[in-house]
């Protein structure tokens, strides 16, 4: 029997715990839990985990920068597909529980309220990171192609925040942390970049006397 490595071993723990809040959600939706309005828990709920794997997601190179551990890059496709999840409970919880699959009130709902224009971008963009999260996809599409279509994962985070800083009204702290937080994690990739472009045109005699 193939034993598994350290990778392999911390997944088995860090998977259940990516479905915990899902699990918590359902065991409420049981016992009846979800208060007088159950739609909205559930709305903001799922909307909080999706937005917080996608964070989840974007740091995971930075803390593989900062640890050295090379073994966490093994982790993002995990929770990027866990994002999507709770991104398609969201979107369902409009969709089937508020909207009861309505097309033309849905339409509607788009287009009289931003917010809800912000969250469906931000789920269209992620959709085709995970139907291409697989390695036949990036066989396909090519290393290069493919770190460039994952990229969209920027856009989809950008478009969550917004999402959810103009649906909340008045208190607005978690939508202003969950900004601060993305504006770290693409700060820290632009310094990278600009550190990787100096280093690429810093002239021969000045490595040379390194």
């Amino acid at each position: 029997m193939k034993r598994l490595d350290k990778v392999a071993k911390v997944k088995l723990l860090v998977f259940p715990a990516c479905l915990l809040p899902f699990g918590l959600l359902a065991n409420k939706a049981v016992h009846n839990g979800l208060g007088a309005n159950p739609v909205s828990v559930i709305t903001l709920s799922t909307g909080f985990w999706t937005l917080t794997f996608l964070m989840i997601t974007l740091g995971i190179t930075p803390l593989r920068r900062v640890t050295g551990w090379i073994g966490l890059i093994r982790f993002r496709r995990m929770t990027g597909l866990f994002a999507f999840f709770y991104g398609f409970l969201h979107l369902m919880t409009f969709v089937w529980l508020d909207q009861y699959f309505d097309v033309r009130s849905m339409i509607h709902e788009v287009y009289k309220r931003p917010y809800i224009t912000a969250g469906a971008t931000a789920f269209l963009l992620m959709a085709p990171l995970a139907l291409t999260s697989t390695r036949g996809w990036i066989r396909r599409l090519g290393g290069r192609r493919w770190n460039r279509l994952h990229k969209l994962v920027y856009a989809s985070a950008t478009a969550g925040v917004v999402h959810f800083w103009w649906l909340v009204k008045k208190d607005l702290t978690q939508p202003e942390i969950f900004a601060a937080i993305l504006a770290a994690l693409l700060g820290a990739r632009v310094l990278w970049w600009v550190a990787k472009r100096r280093a690429a045109h810093r002239p021969l005699a000045e490595v040379a006397a390194d």
